[in-house]
């Protein structure tokens, strides 16, 4: 099961808070927008995209219920295809519309999670084990797959349509339990081959994890790894916008907002190129 360490876990009360808070951020961005907008780097539109959003938001809240929805394969391409046959089963393409269900289902994802918990006793839900399209999680860590998800698209619609985005230092650094427990599953073993390297992951300010290739396999655990071949520390909005394909590590690295050293400090630029975000 994909569960981050007890470093990197929050607590349930301020996840769910900036879950909804970036429902419904999204839902004012898309209150009276034009459907039909490109969203830049992408092949949906507008109503497209946040079509999908409110999809997976269905989705997550169905999952912290209690209910089993297959969906994909957790490959990039099977996650493709996936999106693109529940897109074809759902013709709403009205923003406004969307943009409601969007925090209607944060909100059911909430009072789930919430009711699990009570349900659980003292111990909480920690312990129960959920299928979701990017492996087996418990209920934190999908959390945590919700806010992600919502974040990444957020960005998105919120480049379409030229405002504001979301993203903010605290929403990003309740991403890592989901990005760390995901990040074995993302590799693109084209890109890896057969590395072998020690890296020292970590955010500005915030947790470090190691992220060890033995023969091109990756282990993540957390704290620093042993005798790092090389460490890196990423302001956190771009370490979040990097680990979603939405930002250039060079870039970042020309801007300060990435700092590398160790004994081989060229393994630095190559680490995004290694994974392949769904």
């Amino acid at each position: 099961m994909a569960t981050p360490p007890p470093e990197l876990r929050i607590p349930d009360e301020r996840l769910h808070a900036l879950i909804l808070a970036t429902a419904q951020d999204i839902g004012a961005l898309l209150a009276d927008a034009d459907p039909g907008v490109r969203v830049p780097s992408s092949v949906w539109t507008l109503g497209e995209a946040a079509a999908h959003l409110a999809l997976a938001n269905e989705l997550m809240a169905d999952l912290a219920a209690g209910a089993e929805r297959p969906y994909g394969d957790g490959t990039p391409g099977g996650l493709a295809a996936a999106n693109a046959e529940s897109l074809a089963r759902f013709p709403e393409r009205t923003p406004g519309v969307l943009g409601a269900a969007v925090v209607e289902h944060a909100r059911a994802f909430v009072s789930a999670s919430v009711a699990a918990a009570g349900d659980a006793g003292d111990a909480g839900d920690a312990g129960r084990v959920l299928g979701t399209p990017m492996g087996e999680m418990d209920l934190a860590t999908l959390g945590s797959y919700l806010l992600t998800h919502m974040l990444g698209h957020g960005w998105d619609l919120a480049r379409a349509l030229r405002r504001p985005h979301m993203i903010s230092r605290q929403r990003a650094e309740l991403c890592l339990p989901f990005l760390v427990a995901a990040m074995p599953r993302v590799v693109d073993p084209v890109a890896v081959g057969g590395l072998n390297a020690r890296y020292t992951i970590g955010v500005r300010g915030g947790q470090r994890f190691s992220a060890v290739f033995e023969s091109g396999a990756l282990t993540v655990t957390p704290g620093t790894a042993h005798r790092p071949d090389c460490t890196i520390i990423t302001e956190p909005v771009t370490f979040l916008l990097i680990a979603l394909g939405r930002c250039s590590p060079w870039g970042a690295i020309g801007r300060g907002r990435i700092s590398a050293w160790g004994r081989r400090p060229l393994l630095a630029p190559a680490f995004p190129t290694y994974f392949r975000a769904p």
